[in-house]
């Protein structure tokens, strides 16, 4: 069988909206599917990382076509510029409602009228079997359905995010058409694909209120966490975070709880140290500032892949930010599932009631607290701290095997077959 997948973000595109993609194009082959990937031929990615290239199959079709970016001319992204404050890139007001009001869904609208040009020239002597596309953007969505309707030719639409719902959209003040414009496309992908693919279950239940068929493949890690090198954790009681922290995920109470410890304790002050790996919103800077807590704070920016997995297996405990927005019980980022790998404590701020409080409790990788729960948060970071002090701050974790990538390509190569 024969995939054609149109993803935007691909190596050397950095972060985690490429992992997800570039692992199960790794696997597909081992399960009888070849996949080829449809992808832009000059991104302007906000972080790039050259080592995410080796990973991809030396004997699978790569097909690249070219993209307009209206991004290169009115935000933060410019060529040959090293990109800085992702995090903040919807902070400009201006430029915000610009992308949300006249860039529907996204700013990638402008290569879907290329991109089913290209691959209908591509499918006149090179026939597929099932066409996946991957989003956000779910302007990829758009190229998938008018190829697939044009062909009869299977879909599959994965949502690694949500679309109207997307935790983020409330930042391009969107007016009553936009809205409705993009309710409209949202409507029609999840209505015309054949499977609608996701990463929660909670996901799975809203998108099901539309869609004929649902399934769920989690995010997960691959083999290259798991090396047994000779890990020397910090001598300090590092609290860190790996990745991107946008203002939506500012963890204002855990800043407040940590002054009032570093305030009523000495020891605990000058053993306590803070690691923010990644781009990390202005809001957090000016929260840890706030709370006078700079001092105890390291700020390092985008790190290869490799590098953070480093960070990650170092920490004394693993910081996990849910956004702290509406409908946030279906988030599950991506590096939880290395940093269940890590086998680190975890300590996470979002809905007790949510996806990741299920993942957690059944692989015994750590603990979800309420973003408003103070007392909670701060009795729970004072009993790692004195786990720490006794030398025994560790973690059990099971129930891992699950979410390696090869087993989740299995899923989904069952999914493809059974179309």
């Amino acid at each position: 069988m024969k995939a054609l997948i149109i993803t935007y973000y691909w190596p050397p595109a950095g972060g985690s909206g490429v992992q997800r993609w570039l692992k199960f194009v790794k696997y597909l082959q081992d399960f009888g599917i070849e996949p080829i990937v449809y992808t832009v031929d000059n991104a302007n990615y906000p972080k790039e990382d050259d080592s995410l290239i080796s990973e991809i199959p030396k004997n699978i079709t790569v097909l690249k076509n070219p993209i307009f970016e209206p991004t290169d001319v009115f935000f933060w992204k410019q060529k040959g510029v090293k990109k800085k404050d992702v995090a903040n890139s919807t902070n400009n007001s201006l430029l915000s409602f610009i992308r949300g009001n006249f860039f529907i869904p996204d700013p990638k609208i402008f290569w879907v009228k290329s991109s089913v040009k290209f691959l209908q020239n591509y499918l006149k002597d090179h026939p597929i079997d099932v066409i996946i596309s991957t989003g956000p953007p779910h302007s990829m969505h758009l190229i998938a359905q008018k190829i697939s309707k044009k062909n009869n030719i299977k879909w599959i639409a994965d949502f690694r995010d949500p679309w109207t719902d997307l935790y983020y959209n409330n930042e391009f003040k969107q007016l009553s058409f936009a809205k409705e414009k993009n309710k409209k496309l949202e409507k029609s992908v999840l209505e015309n694909a054949n499977c609608v693919l996701t990463v929660s279950n909670s996901l799975k239940k809203d998108f099901l209120k539309t869609a004929k068929n649902v399934a769920v493949i989690t995010n997960g890690f691959d083999s290259e966490v798991l090396q047994d090198e000779n890990v020397v954790l910090d001598s300090k009681f590092t609290i860190s975070y790996i990745g991107l922290l946008p203002k939506q995920s500012n963890p204002v109470v855990f800043f407040k709880v940590l002054k009032k410890l570093c305030d009523a304790n000495d020891e605990f002050k000058n053993d306590v140290q803070l690691l923010f790996v990644g781009d990390i919103s202005s809001e957090v800077r000016l929260e840890i500032e706030k709370n006078n807590l700079a001092e105890i704070t390291q700020i390092k920016g985008y790190v290869p892949h490799k590098e953070s997995i480093e960070f990650q297996k170092k920490a004394q405990v693993l910081l996990l930010l849910i956004p702290n927005v509406p409908k946030s019980a279906g988030i599950l980022t991506g590096k939880l599932f290395e940093y269940i790998t890590a086998k680190r404590p975890i300590l996470a701020l979002g809905p007790e009631n949510g996806d990741l409080a299920v993942i957690l409790q059944n692989t015994n990788a750590g603990v979800v607290i309420d973003h408003q729960n103070e007392a909670k948060l701060s009795i729970e970071i004072l009993r790692l701290y004195q786990q720490f002090k006794e030398g025994n701050l560790t973690v059990n974790s099971k129930n891992l095997a699950q979410f390696h990538r090869k087993n989740l390509t299995e899923q989904l190569a069952s999914i493809i077959k059974n179309l």
